[in-house]
C-alpha cells in the first residue's frame, strides 16, 4: 500500500505541471490589462507602464511562467495585484469560509441522502419511494439562488433563526457560535446535492439487489436489515463514495452562486472578483490549490476502495 500511495503521488507531479501550463496559458488569454484595472481610468500610458515593469508584466510569457512556476515550488503563490498580500494568505482567507460551509454541508448530504436512498431502495416502487424520487427530481432542478433567497426570507427576515449573511471568522474570535451564519448557506448546498445522492444510493442498491450472493444471503436466514446493510450497502459503497469525494471538491471550489447570495467571503467569490479585477496570481493560485485537492481526494478515493472491496488490490 505504502509503494502504491508513493507511485500515486510521483504520478501527480506530471498532472500538476501539465495543469500548471494550462492554467498560466488561460489566464493571461483573459482579455484586459491588470495594470489599468489598479490604477483606474484616469491613470497616463506612463504610469501604467511603469506598474507593469514593477510587477514583471512586461516581460514574455514564458519569462513570468518560469519565474511563478519557482517560486511555485519553493510554496510562494505570488504576491496579489489587487489587495497587495500574499496569494497564500488571500486563499486562506476565504479558505476558512469554504471549507467550513463544505463540510457542514457534507455532513447534511451525508445524513439525509444516504439514510433516505436506502430506505428508498429497501422500499423500492412503494409509495415512499415514488414519493422520494419525485422529491429529489423536484429539488435537484431548484435553481440555487432562488432556494437560498427563500430560504433567507422565512428563516432570516420573518423567523429571524438565523443570520441572513455574512461570516465573522472562527480562527480570528475562536467563536463556533459562528457557524450558525453558515445554516442557511449549507442546507441551499446541500439540498440538491442530497437529491442527486438519494438517487445514487437508490439506483446503487437496486442494481446490487440482483446479485445472486443478496439472494444467497437471504436464504440462509439473514434478516432483511443485515442482507441490505451488510451486503446490498456495503456492496453499493463503491461509487457512493467516489461521488462524495468529487462532490466534496466542488462544494469547497464552485459555491460562487450561494456565496453571493448571502455575502460569504469564500474561494467562488474570490475567484469571479479576481477574475473582474485581473488578479491573475490569485486566479493561478485558486485553480491550482482546487488541482491539488482534487488529486488529493481521488488519492483518498481510491485507498478507501481496499477497505470497502476486499477484492480491489494494489500491487506494493
Amino acid at each position: 500500500m505504502f509503494t502504491y500511495i508513493c507511485k500515486r503521488a510521483l504520478s501527480m507531479i506530471p498532472t500538476l505541471l501539465i495543469s500548471a501550463v494550462i492554467i498560466f496559458s488561460f489566464i493571461h488569454l483573459i482579455p484586459g490589462d491588470p495594470a489599468s484595472v489598479m490604477l483606474g481610468e484616469q491613470a497616463t500610458p506612463e504610469q501604467v507602464e511603469a506598474l507593469k515593469e514593477h510587477l514583471g508584466l512586461n516581460q514574455p510569457l514564458y519569462v513570468q511562467f518560469i519565474r511563478w512556476l519557482g517560486n511555485v515550488l519553493q510554496g510562494d503563490l505570488g504576491q496579489s495585484v489587487f489587495f497587495q498580500e500574499p496569494v497564500t494568505k488571500v486563499i486562506a482567507s476565504g479558505a476558512e469560509t469554504s471549507l467550513w460551509l463544505a463540510s457542514i454541508s457534507m455532513a447534511l448530504i451525508l445524513v439525509l441522502g444516504i439514510p433516505i436512498g436506502m430506505l428508498s431502495a429497501i422500499k423500492y416502487n412503494s409509495f415512499w419511494d415514488q414519493a422520494v424520487s419525485g422529491g429529489a427530481m423536484f429539488t435537484a432542478a431548484v435553481p440555487t439562488f432562488w432556494l437560498g433567497l427563500n430560504l433567507m426570507f422565512v428563516f432570516a427576515v420573518v423567523l429571524g433563526w438565523f443570520p441572513s449573511s455574512g461570516f465573522p471568522s472562527i480562527v480570528e474570535s475562536g467563536d463556533f457560535k459562528h457557524l450558525r451564519y453558515l445554516i442557511l448557506p449549507a442546507v441551499t448546498l446541500a439540498a440538491p446535492n442530497s437529491a442527486l445522492i438519494i438517487r445514487l444510493v437508490r439506483a446503487s442498491m437496486l442494481d446490487v439487489m440482483k446479485d445472486d450472493y443478496v439472494r444467497t444471503a437471504r436464504a440462509k436466514g439473514l434478516s432483511e436489515w443485515a442482507v441490505n446493510l451488510r451486503h446490498v450497502f456495503r456492496n453499493s459503497l463503491l461509487s457512493i463514495v467516489a461521488t462524495l469525494g468529487f462532490t466534496f471538491v466542488a462544494l469547497v471550489s464552485g459555491t460562487v452562486v450561494t456565496e453571493t447570495v448571502f455575502s460569504l467571503p469564500g474561494i467562488g467569490r474570490l475567484v469571479v472578483q479576481s477574475v473582474l479585477r485581473r488578479d491573475y496570481p490569485v486566479i493561478q493560485g485558486v485553480i491550482l490549490v482546487i488541482v491539488v485537492v482534487y488529486l488529493v481526494i481521488n488519492l483518498i478515493v481510491d485507498i478507501l476502495y481496499t477497505y470497502l472491496d476486499p477484492r480491489v488490490k494494489y500491487d506494493d
